[in-house]
């Protein structure tokens, strides 16, 4: 099991809007969408937070209507936070092969989520029931490999699949495995914790 106690950067919820902010500003920009000039000082002058140039792997989500519309990041930090979120703001929306680009009518309705993860650790363990017992339902974002294949679930997919066998099931097919690949004791695994902040409703 991993031995890490390290918690989320440690952000605060003020910070974090601030980056749901940065992401939200970067989507305006790239459709030419007008932002204040004071909104844009505004935002200029809190980017610049010691705590948010800190390296941080990043994941930028976006849904519409409560369904997924997009979702790309990071999970180990090679650049400042407020860069990472620009960059996956833009791939979230652009990039993402499981959706077409999203379009300047949908940005009014599309709602943004910025995670900021801890450093993935691995997690060790003995078997399928080991690993099931060993993962955390709704703390534990989960990373799978095999060779060349891989993926990763945020935390907050387990609100969908709350489930730990499912989850590891969605989460092998995801990564181009079968779906029970692991219960064969062989994926190298790695968990990691977020803390998520939405764009207020």
């Amino acid at each position: 099991m991993s031995t890490s106690k390290q918690k989320p950067s440690g952000l605060t919820q003020a910070q974090g809007q601030t980056l749901v902010a940065l992401a939200r500003h970067t989507l305006m920009e790239k459709f030419n969408r007008q932002i204040s000039q004071e909104a844009q000082e505004r935002l200029a002058a809190k980017i610049k937070s010691d705590a948010l140039q800190e390296p941080c792997g990043t994941f930028v989500t976006l849904k519409i209507g409560g369904q997924l519309r997009g979702c790309i990041g990071s999970l180990v930090g090679r650049e400042p936070l407020v860069e990472g979120v620009r960059s996956n703001a833009m791939n979230a929306a652009f990039n993402d092969p499981r959706f077409s680009p999203l379009t300047r009518r949908e940005l009014d309705r599309v709602a943004i989520e910025v995670s900021v993860l801890t450093e993935p650790q691995p997690l060790v363990y003995d078997d399928a029931a080991d690993l099931v017992a060993k993962i955390r339902p709704r703390v534990d974002g989960v990373t799978i490999q095999k060779e060349l294949a891989g993926a990763t679930f945020l935390p907050q997919v387990w609100e969908q699949l709350p489930e730990a066998e499912d989850f590891l099931r969605h989460l092998c097919t995801k990564a181009g495995l079968s779906a029970d690949a692991w219960r064969k004791g062989d994926l190298i695994v790695e968990t990691y914790q977020v803390q998520s902040f939405e764009e207020p409703h």
